[in-house]
Order: structure tokens, then sequence, then C-alpha cells
């Protein structure tokens, strides 16, 4: 369903249990920015140990709240009922992800009702946890969150490891950090393991994810700069024929989840480069409106290009 189709916006919170999503809505519900004068319906999904003042809620900010304890009460015939019975202008859903994002993102809704939004809370000082044992459910449910709002944070945490640990399966998200006096917690990119201000920027082969990751969060910081790796010649008949991808593989979630990542190099040497070939890259990085991505993305060009040996490990890590 397109946006301007949706007659019912859905905005669907997603999170772990006790990750913060009760207190991120009993907040935001209050805020004068997100008043209206019509119904809210709020969908709970998962009660934790914070809870709503249901009839607060109803007396001042005209939001009902619906409890949906199984998971097979969570389905087209139950919205449709409570869609009858309060007609709401908008919907809030807590949902339980263990119950499958992807599952609900195909599920069909009430008519008229679309996803808007979606927001991912996640507890900073338990996400390595999840990452570790619950990966894939945890991509499965921020893959798609226009933001991914970690609760919790500290400076002793790696919070850039993070942020990249995000970006790189969704690289349109926006990544917050909140400490625990509710402020926002500023990350300072000093974590890097290159140094930005050499000449050329020497990438090493185990952090070409970490650099992939953050010129595209911050191109600005890589504009006119020189920088210098490995990688391997991608080609196809999209491209320009001066053009290729100096990529590297990436496994994003799982072993079935491994993916191509590289920005678009320009070299008049790229017509006589061997598709999958490994080359040493050295190039001056510009930004430029690339119609095949309908947008400006950071473009490399080429000083030199060299045969090179494949790197020990093909695959590259975000951390």
């Amino acid at each position: 369903m397109n946006y301007e189709d949706i007659k019912v916006p859905v905005y669907l919170i997603n999170g772990f249990l006790d990750a913060g999503k009760t207190s991120f809505l009993n907040f935001t519900i209050r805020q004068d920015y997100f008043q209206i004068e019509e119904t809210t319906l709020l969908l709970v999904c998962e009660e934790g140990e914070e809870e709503y003042d249901d009839e607060e809620l109803l007396r001042e900010y005209h939001t009902v709240v619906e409890v949906i304890e199984e998971e097979e009460d969570f389905k087209l015939g139950t919205l449709r009922a409570l869609q009858a019975k309060y007609d709401p202008s908008r919907v809030i859903i807590e949902f339980n992800p263990l119950w499958g994002v992807a599952k609900l993102e195909q599920m069909r809704l009430p008519k008229g009702w679309g996803i808007m939004q979606e927001i991912v809370i996640v507890d900073a000082e338990t996400f390595s946890v999840y990452m570790n044992n619950m990966k894939a459910m945890f991509v499965e449910m921020a893959r798609n969150a226009e933001m991914v709002l970690f609760n919790r944070s500290s400076k002793k945490l790696p919070l850039a490891n993070f942020r990249r640990s995000i970006k790189v399966f969704n690289p349109g998200s926006d990544v917050q950090f909140m400490g625990e006096d509710g402020r926002p917690v500023d990350i300072f990119e000093d974590s890097l393991p290159y140094d930005l201000t050499k000449e050329p920027i020497e990438i090493e082969d185990i952090d070409f994810g970490i650099f992939f990751v953050d010129m595209q969060d911050n191109p600005d910081n890589y504009q006119g700069k020189t920088v210098h790796f490995k990688g391997q010649v991608l080609k196809n008949s999209n491209l320009p024929e001066d053009s290729f991808i100096p990529a590297r593989q990436a496994m994003t979630c799982c072993a079935e989840d491994i993916q191509y990542i590289g920005y678009l190099c320009k070299s008049r040497e790229a017509s006589r480069l061997k598709d999958r070939s490994w080359v040493d890259v050295t190039a001056r990085i510009t930004k430029e409106y690339l119609p095949i991505a309908r947008r400006e993305e950071p473009v490399l060009q080429a000083v030199s290009i060299k045969p090179a040996a494949p790197p020990e490990t093909e695959l590259v890590y975000f951390t």
C-alpha cells in the first residue's frame, strides 16, 4: 500500500521484552506534537514491568488501550472487530517480535490501515547478547525501521559499533542513543580503526565494512580525500563502461544472507578489468548523483588500479 492510500496510519513499535517500549510510548503519547482530537488505538502485545494508565490515556489523550495476549489472536478478524468498536484515526502497535515481524508486515490489515512508521527500541546494555544469540530475529525486526532507539546507553559501551551494526542492514535508519537520564548521548566518531587525516586513508582488509558504513553515514567527512583499499571487481550491464564497483562480501545476518557492498569507481581502465578479479585501489572520493541509485552517493575517482591477491578472509565485518 502506498502512503497516500493509508487512511488509518499504523505505528509499529518493536523491541524485545524490557527494552523500554512502554516507557517510550508513555512519553510520546503525552507530547504536544502527538496530540489529535480523534481516537488513537494502542494495541499491546507484550506486557512488561511498566504499565499504562488506561483511564488517563483515554481521558486526557483520546487513546484506548487493548491487550492482545496470544499470538493466534493477532489476526485480521480481531483487528477488524477493534476497528468497528473504536473507529480509530490511528493505531499504535506495541508488538512482540517473537510473533514474527515479517509476518506482521505481510499480513492483511483492515481496510485503510497501513504501516506508516516502524520504530525499534533497544536496551543498549543487552544488545550484544541479543545480537550474539538472536541475530536473525533482531535483523528481521529492525530491517525496515525508520528509527532505532538505544535506551540505557553509556559511553562505556561500544555505541559506535552498535550504530554500524544497524546501518549495515538498514542504511536509512535513524539510530539514536539515550542515556539513563533520558538525555541523548552524542557519539563522536573517534573509534574508527583508520586515520581520516592521513593521505591516503589506509583501509585494512578487515576494516572495509566499517569504512563502507561510516562513509555512507558521514559522506562529508570523506569528500575530497583519497582512500586506499583492496576490493573485488564487480561489473554489470547497468554500469557505465568507465565504471566498476570494487566490492567486498558482507554477512548481514547469516550465511544465507551474504551480499556484496561497495561504491561505484570511475576509471579509464574499467573496461580492461576482469569481473571478480581482485584489485588494489587508490581513489579520490567525490559525491555525484547516480541515476542507478536515484540519489547522490559517494563515488570513487580512480588514481591507480593494480592487480592484487585475495585477502586472507574474504568476508568483512562491521565492528
